[in-house]
């Protein structure tokens, strides 16, 4: 049963009276799966590159194991550190300035925008050919 409050109204009940949290919750991940992207072909195009994302991803379990059975991740373990830290820390960030703050719709709908160019990305067969980077 839900706790009532002074005003006889149900705490489980009532909506939020903001949308910051939320907000900052829902673009931080698609912050994190585009950045991720921009990393998977920023390290496609530069060994060097490739190189370092597999350095800082190397704390991951199996991005180095050396054996030639059980293979490795390689750069891969780079490309999830930089979803998970960008992620992480945009979400900190994002919290921090909206946590009092009631978001427009249309910064949210916009931020949708970022998903489909990273779903574009990582599936859509013309990417290689197109020579952004």
């Amino acid at each position: 049963m839900a706790k009532k409050s002074s005003s006889n109204r149900s705490f489980a009940l009532s909506p939020p009276e903001v949308s910051g949290p939320a907000a900052a919750a829902l673009i931080s991940a698609i912050l994190g799966c585009f950045l991720m992207m921009v990393a998977h072909h920023l390290g496609d195009t530069s060994k060097p590159i490739e190189k370092f994302l597999w350095f800082i991803g190397s704390w991951i379990p199996g991005s180095k194991t050396g054996d030639e059975l059980a293979g490795e991740i390689g750069s891969y373990s780079g490309k999830e550190t930089v979803l998970l830290v960008s992620w992480l820390v945009s979400w900190l960030v994002l919290h921090q300035l909206w946590k009092d703050k009631q978001i427009r719709f249309a910064l949210i709908f916009w931020s949708f925008s970022l998903l489909v160019a990273a779903t574009m990305m990582a599936w859509h067969p013309m990417i290689p050919y197109l020579r952004i980077m």
